[in-house]
């Protein structure tokens, strides 16, 4: 799996969970919390699918660090290699 793939299925699940922000030009920059509806509880969701569609497990003593879409893809890019 390349890091690009990990980056499209972070993307899709946020859009599945968020359907209000497909028109949301989400890029690895962008700030979770301030640039994006995905409030604490959405946050959590999102990173629960991910580590299930990846089959990984991201220390939550590291979720504060992930601010950025490009921290996330990161996180789990990291445990998929």
């Amino acid at each position: 799996m390349t890091r690009q793939e990990v980056l499209d299925q972070t993307k899709k699940i946020i859009f599945d969970c968020f359907p209000d922000m497909k028109d949301l030009d989400l890029r690895e920059d962008s700030v979770i919390n301030n640039e994006t509806a995905i409030d604490s509880m959405g946050f959590v969701l999102v990173i629960c699918k991910l580590e299930a569609l990846f089959d990984v497990r991201i220390p939550e003593r590291q979720w504060k660090k992930l601010q950025t879409l490009g921290d996330v893809v990161n996180a789990i890019w990291k445990r998929v290699q």
